[in-house]
């Protein structure tokens, strides 16, 4: 199973999806994956960007410094694929994780690359997988997942209970 939920506004969707980690962190589900973390660094420049490696629980930095007037992507890649290897071997952990959580289906998995081969290899052994894409985005991830998406209300009880049911 996939679910998805559609990214409002800046960080909301990182928050819940935070969140509902915890949750079912505290519940003492095995989980893999990753949920970001902006930490703001103030009116003039650009939040740092982080990934919580929920297994792993260690913080990985994919964002990079490029100055105050930069326009372009931020996103650090090798930070990015350094998180994916963390994730990707939290799939062979014992006990087996009963979620997937991937922060967001973005460009890079668009492309073929980032969470992107991790998500096909959790679902192919029968790992739900939960993420969130941004309307931007969504064309290219309806793409990916044809008609095997699931989307999901932005919602911390509603995200909780398909993560229960996907898990069964």
């Amino acid at each position: 199973m996939l679910g998805y939920v559609i990214a409002e506004g800046r960080g909301a969707a990182d928050r819940v999806l935070a969140e509902v980690a915890r949750q079912l962190h505290d519940e003492g589900w095995p989980l893999a994956g990753a949920v970001q973390v902006n930490s703001e660094r103030g009116e003039m420049h650009p939040c740092d960007m982080d990934l919580h490696v929920l297994a792993a629980d260690r913080i990985v930095r994919i964002s990079q410094n490029l100055g105050a007037l930069a326009k372009g992507c931020r996103l650090d890649p090798s930070g990015l694929e350094q998180a994916v290897g963390i994730v990707e071997a939290a799939l062979d952990a014992t006990p087996r994780p009963r979620l997937l959580i991937v922060n967001k289906f973005g460009k890079q998995e668009i492309d073929g690359r980032g969470f992107r081969p991790v998500i096909g290899r959790a679902l192919a052994s029968g790992v739900p997988v939960l993420t969130a894409v941004n309307a931007a985005n969504l064309p290219g991830f309806e793409a990916f997942a044809h008609e095997f998406a699931e989307p999901i209300p932005l919602d911390f009880s509603a995200i909780l209970g398909w993560c229960r049911n996907a898990s069964t």
